[in-house]
């Protein structure tokens, strides 16, 4: 039970520099709550926004951080039992909350929410579908795992009925095991995809099916399901839904289709179809085939709320993006620096993949941080292989803490670069232990007219900034 609070309450974040519990201690300190967190992992973009709303990141996690006994503590998902901040919220009988709890009570809170949810493109789709709403006028509420460039800051307090969640398939937390997702009250939901993902929480690709199928069974009669056609396990959740269902893709099969997809100087067009009819076209400074699905989502949620098609496109033109999703992070000796999100093999695919549509001809650098807790894990090897090997250069650090990873199932960056060597018939990969060897290489390395994509879901030591920096000082 979450305790009734007013505006002044102390509220306490432990791990408050994740994007999730970092833009709820935003929402809650705009609101006149008092916000305090710790946190050991200590990054930009999250960090620096924190900063500047006025909350203090104290260092680390430790007893004392909770000693004037916060009225509530918001844990996050990355904390596990042992973490002394955590255990003596336990043992001096806190009340505390997981996120996804907490934002049911503060920011959902009966409106009508449009869940987004699926393995890739959450982040992207849920601050197009929040700057469409936004754009038409309805003043809606949403909450995002990420940075959008139109808003300052993943989250928005709005007057409207609607609001917009970023639907995470990871566990709440540790006294908290299903998904996200099931606390967010979908009214509408947009699936974008389903693959196996989250080795550590998830056995295999059923174990994941079946928390999406636990979702759809939250639509009501009278909300909708929309499922990206081209995604064949998605697909399979349809059967579950009591509510109406439609699809979307580049599939002839969908209700919703892209045509004449048009990409040049790093925007795209495309035309909306519902069942044959044409309309659009839409604009957006986007590139890549998969951000014509995600807009194609929004597209299709948008004008069954009722907004019009000029209305859509409209705010679709000004999108702006989302840091770290394809963000250029600077330009310097010729070389092009790219600072991209991607973690799992089909994100890294798709990633690489737009990139040399929007910049064909020109050298493509892929460097890569196996980061996450599935990345670090061999299941994937062969398929970052064929993922990677698609590049022209790619440079492979050491694993994130690997001792967090059993070694039986730990994946061995060297063994990785040796599959894409094999993979291409050539030394075009190469393993370098930490960050700053890889910009050495790169800053040596990269000619003019490359371009150097970073891909990492963490902070990897600032190696985009470590990059541009050096690519500057080698043009005085």
């Amino acid at each position: 039970m979450i305790p009734h609070l007013r505006p002044g309450a102390h509220v306490h974040f432990v791990a408050v520099c994740g994007v999730g519990t970092g833009s709820l201690a935003g929402l809650l300190s705009e609101r006149g709550y008092r916000v305090t967190g710790s946190d050991e992992n200590v990054y930009p973009p999250m960090s620096t926004f924190l900063e500047g709303i006025g909350i203090d990141i104290l260092p680390g996690f430790s007893e004392a951080h909770v000693a004037e006994r916060p009225d509530l503590v918001v844990i996050g998902n990355a904390v596990s039992r042992g973490n002394p901040e955590a255990e003596a919220v336990l043992r001096q009988g806190i009340p505390y909350v997981s996120l996804p709890q907490a934002l049911g009570r503060f920011l959902i809170d009966g409106k009508r929410s449009v869940v987004v949810a699926g393995t890739h493109g959450k982040t992207t789709t849920t601050s197009l579908m929040s700057w469409v709403l936004v754009a038409a006028g309805l003043d809606p509420s949403f909450f995002i795992g990420g940075m959008p460039m139109n808003f300052a800051s993943g989250f928005r307090s709005g007057h409207g009925s609607w609001v917009v969640m970023e639907g995470d398939e990871y566990d709440s937390a540790f006294f908290d095991k299903g998904p996200k997702f099931l606390h967010y009250e979908p009214e509408r939901v947009i699936l974008t995809s389903l693959e196996f993902d989250h080795a550590d929480i998830y056995r295999d690709l059923d174990h994941v099916k079946d928390a999406f199928r636990r979702l759809v069974a939250l639509i009501p009669a009278g909300g909708s399901l929309l499922v990206c056609h081209d995604a064949v396990h998605a697909r399979e959740l349809i059967r579950g839904a009591a509510c109406p269902v439609l699809s979307y893709g580049f599939s002839g099969a969908a209700d919703w289709q892209a045509r004449d997809i048009r990409m040049a100087r790093g925007c795209t067009a495309f035309a909306p179809c519902y069942k044959g009819d044409a309309e659009g076209p839409v604009e957006l400074p986007l590139i890549g085939r998969h951000n014509v699905k995600n807009a194609l989502a929004v597209y299709a949620t948008a004008r069954d709320m009722g907004l019009s098609a000029s209305g859509i496109c409209s705010a679709m033109a000004s999108f702006r993006g989302v840091r770290r999703r394809q963000e250029i992070a600077g330009e310097a000796a010729g070389v092009l620096v790219i600072d991209d999100f991607a973690h799992h093999p089909t994100a890294v695919a798709d990633t690489i993949a737009a990139v040399r549509e929007a910049w064909p001809g020109r050298r493509l650098w892929a460097v890569f941080e196996p980061r996450s807790q599935t990345s670090r894990r061999r299941v994937f090897l062969e398929e970052f292989t064929k993922a990677l090997a698609r590049a022209d250069r790619v440079l492979l650090p050491d694993l994130y803490h690997p001792e967090k990873i059993p070694e039986d199932q730990r994946l061995s960056p060297a063994e990785l670069v040796d599959s894409i060597n094999r993979c291409r018939g050539d030394q075009a990969a190469s393993y370098l232990p930490g960050a700053d060897d890889i910009a050495t290489v790169v800053v040596r390395d990269a000619a003019a007219h490359d371009v150097v994509l970073v891909m990492s879901n963490g902070g990897f030591g600032g190696l985009p900034a470590k990059i541009v920096a050096g690519l500057r000082g080698r043009e005085s």
